[in-house]
């Protein structure tokens, strides 16, 4: 920090300006008294301040210098900068997003808080010198991500404009809501009917409570004046190697994420100009088919089939050259490169936040979709004793750890939790707001899973690991679907990569934007990894289960757990039964990882 010989200088370049310097004085004193619990970020006696302003007024008292207006303002004149001064402030007003308002006033897209505390590094950052010189400690960390990112702009504000708990909740739960979503049913399959209802409830508990132990030991460091995320709380814990570890899985689990993307938005590419071209040549049938997914023992000649449902092999399609161009799996992962790089190449990602509300919609398409399809498959499908009935359901099935892995990503938040209840009016409800929306989740996925599982009117291991996929091109509501998402996943993944290039650009070079040849070949090499999953392995359930069990290991169920015993042991809270639920949890992340290997 610099001392208050070192800002003198700095300050003197305004020149004195008499009676303008009166104009001066309300914005430095607004700038001293305003949000005085937040004064450490700047590491400055606010009191010490306020009995020196007079000795840091007078700078600003006598005749003005022609050389230091010149300098400071970019004018010859110094009368002319004299009349201009007052637009002058003492720190650069906020330049975080704004809206007009239906009365028409002008808004901040983040409190007044949030903006206040990114204005004061802003400020301090520049009286700290030359970019050479400059202190570190004064700037806002690049890897810290702002608010904005992941919330939801909803009709439900304070008077103050603060995020309540409303807009928390659904930002929580819109952020969570994934492609997961898609697989739900195929999971429960998976699991057996009963294993799965408990699974879902069992790791929404666990991973609740981990996500709450992240919240809490990032505000209990948080309450010195710092912006932190959980990669900070674990480098003042482990050191080096725990902070590198909180970013390497995170990093994992954002690439797990981007692969998933790339391999849907090419399924859904592929699905609707499909659609589009069959309609166009009169090639596909108006009727709604039901598809089933995998390929049975016994063959296609034992399918069921009523009026609108039929099982298609697509093996016996004819070959022609609008096949040989749109090929899912060869040429469409390619074509999509087109469309998505350019947008992965923004410095800024500000344009896409405005589409974060397509992820509620979305999810709302799919419950409206999934309940028309679940009653014109003509009701529940179930049956629970005779192993050889097309409609057998089992209460348990031995391949259960693919939906708790697909669960583990599915209930992954703990890496930006802290960015979305930063600005959250009254803190002390973070708790309950984050179980709200954990219920919510859990009951979204519980629906979506058991319903479509429970209605599908072929064999149950006929379901896809993506539910879209048991429908064919021609069904209209599932073209609307796979349209709707592709679009909102096409906004959404340009958000993924510049929260992937945060998180690993920053610690390797200090800046998240270090120059446009290092994020292009950064984009480069996410596009070519997420490609080759495309093309070699368009598996969405074996990708997400892996991907979380992969990184819950870490940032789920081991991070948390021991950054809050190391917490206890600091202030003499450490019991042995405390030890042994928290080596539990850690123990069963560890399970879940192992079994994924043993169900390929």
């Amino acid at each position: 920090m610099a001392s208050r010989s070192e800002k003198t200088p700095l300050l003197g370049q305004h020149g004195n300006q008499g009676p303008a310097a009166t104009k001066l004085k309300p914005a430095v004193a607004g700038f001293q008294s305003e949000e005085d619990d937040l004064s450490s970020l700047c590491d400055v006696d606010i009191t010490e301040a306020q009995k020196k302003d007079k000795q840091l007024y007078a700078k600003f008292e006598g005749p003005s210098s022609g050389s230091h207006l010149s300098g400071a303002l970019g004018t010859s004149s110094g009368s002319t900068t004299a009349v201009d001064s007052k637009r002058r402030k003492p720190f650069h007003y906020s330049s975080v997003p704004t809206y007009l308002t239906d009365d028409g006033k002008i808004e901040h897209a983040v409190d007044e808080k949030t903006a206040a505390t990114f204005n004061r590094y802003r400020y301090y950052s520049r009286l700290a010198g030359s970019p050479g010189q400059r202190n570190n400690t004064l700037e806002i960390p690049d890897h810290v991500l702002p608010p904005f990112l992941l919330s939801v702009e909803l009709p439900f504000k304070d008077k103050e404009g603060k995020q309540g708990s409303i807009v928390t909740i659904f930002s929580i739960w819109n952020t969570m809501m994934g492609t997961s979503l898609l697989s739900m049913p195929w999971a429960i399959q998976q699991a057996g009917f009963l294993m799965g209802l408990f699974l879902l409830v069992a790791m929404a508990g666990l991973t609740l409570y981990t996500c709450y132990r992240v919240v809490k030991s990032v505000q209990r460091l948080e309450s010195g004046g710092k912006m932190l995320e959980f990669s900070d709380v674990c480098r003042e814990y482990l050191g080096r190697p725990g902070e590198y570890a909180a970013i390497f899985f995170s990093l994992a689990a954002l690439l797990g994420a981007m692969v998933v993307y790339w391999v849907l938005m090419s399924n859904f590419m592929y699905s609707s100009v499909s659609f589009i071209y069959g309609r166009v040549l009169g090639l596909e049938s108006t009727e709604n088919d039901t598809i089933c997914a995998v390929d049975l023992p016994g063959g296609n000649g034992e399918a069921w089939q009523n009026v609108n449902m039929t099982i298609i092999d697509r093996d016996d399609a004819t070959e022609t050259m609008f096949a040989k161009v749109w090929s899912k799996t060869h040429t469409v992962p390619l074509f999509l490169c087109i469309l998505v790089f350019p947008l992965m190449n923004f410095k800024s990602p500000t344009f896409f936040t405005k589409f974060n509300a397509l992820g509620t919609l979305s999810v709302l398409y799919l419950i409206i979709f999934i309940s028309v399809q679940a009653f014109r498959f003509g009701g529940f499908h179930l049956d629970f004793n005779n192993p050889r009935s097309k409609h057998y359901a089992a209460f348990f099935s031995p391949t259960f750890p693919k939906l708790s892995g697909i669960l583990a990503l599915g209930y992954f938040i703990h890496m930006c939790i802290s960015s979305i209840l930063r600005t959250q009016i009254n803190p002390k409800n973070n708790g309950r707001d984050m179980t709200i929306a954990y219920v919510l989740v859990a009951v979204t996925y519980t629906f979506v899973g058991v319903m479509f599982y429970s209605t599908f009117p072929l064999r149950k291991d006929c379901l896809a690991d993506n539910l879209l996929d048991n429908f064919s091109h021609s069904d209209v509501l599932a073209f609307t679907a796979r349209l709707f998402l592709l679009f909102q996943m096409v906004t959404l993944f340009p958000l993924l990569v510049f929260i992937f290039r945060i998180q690993c650009l920053d610690p390797l070079f200090k800046s998240a934007y270090p120059s446009w040849k290092h994020v292009l070949v950064l984009n480069l090499i996410l596009m070519t990894v997420a490609v080759l999953f495309a093309v070699f392995l368009p598996q969405i359930g074996t990708i997400i289960r892996f991907s979380g069990a992969f990184c819950g290991l870490a940032y789920i169920f081991t991070l948390p757990c021991v950054v809050y015993l190391l917490e206890l042991r600091q202030q003499g809270r450490l019991t042995w039964y405390i030890v042994a639920i928290h080596a539990c949890i850690i123990a069963i992340g560890l399970a879940n990882f192992i079994a994924q290997f043993f169900l390929l």
